[in-house]
């Protein structure tokens, strides 16, 4: 078998497989499953690094690394979201939902690659750990999406229903938009962590009224 398999990408692998289910999930309506495989997707992005920088591994094989967790991202928070719009509105999408959709989509893989680009290019140079991310990070929709589902069931259920698209196009441009953020650390990371342990216990406890939707717009 071709590849290079060893414990530091497992847990890339599993956001995938985690992605690939939260799709089917959210193709048959249930919202709130989608929602929470979508975190789990983050959660295992946000670790898959650290494992894999305390695993010894061949030049090769941490090349294959970087590039699995770049196409990774692609399938977890460029189409996964993309899909969860036309699961939540039961497969019957306009025009309009299918040009943002696809722009999300293409912002997403335009930010990876070019992150990929800038990152080979500062180490080259630079070296040490990266500073500023530039765009706003693919991976911020695992935390994003669910914040805006969980702020409907609050203030207007299934608002976002209506407005999901807008919402792709808005992100999508906050991809490609050159603004700098600042890569967060251990505080970031631990302030992060518990942030998304409120939201996926709360869409988990109390998201019946985003759980098997299905709309026709």
């Amino acid at each position: 078998m071709i590849g290079y398999y060893n414990y530091s990408v497992i847990l890339t692998y599993f956001g995938l497989c985690s992605a690939v289910f939260g799709m089917t999930i959210a193709l048959q309506g249930d919202v709130r499953i989608a929602l929470l495989c979508l975190m789990i997707c983050g959660i295992c992005d946000m670790f898959d690094g650290t494992i894999a920088r305390k695993c010894k591994r061949s030049e090769n094989a941490k090349s294959f690394g970087i590039q699995i967790d770049s196409l990774c991202d692609l399938v977890c928070f460029g189409v996964f979201p993309a899909m969860l719009g036309y699961g939540l509105k039961n497969l019957e999408v306009s025009w309009i939902d299918i040009v943002a959709s696809s722009f999300y989509v293409l912002a997403a893989i335009i930010r990876l690659g070019y992150f990929n680009v800038q990152e080979i290019n500062r180490v080259n140079s630079q070296g040490g750990k990266r500073e500023y991310y530039e765009g706003l990070p693919v991976t911020s929709v695992a935390l994003l999406l669910p914040v805006i589902f969980l702020m409907d069931m609050y203030v207007k259920p299934l608002v976002t229903i209506k407005i999901y698209s807008v919402a792709l196009v808005l992100i999508g441009i906050a991809f490609i938009t050159k603004f700098k953020i600042k890569k967060p650390y251990m505080h970031g990371l631990i302030i992060i962590a518990f942030l998304g342990l409120v939201v996926f216990l709360l869409i988990l406890l109390e998201g019946d009224n985003i759980s098997n939707v299905q709309v026709s717009l």
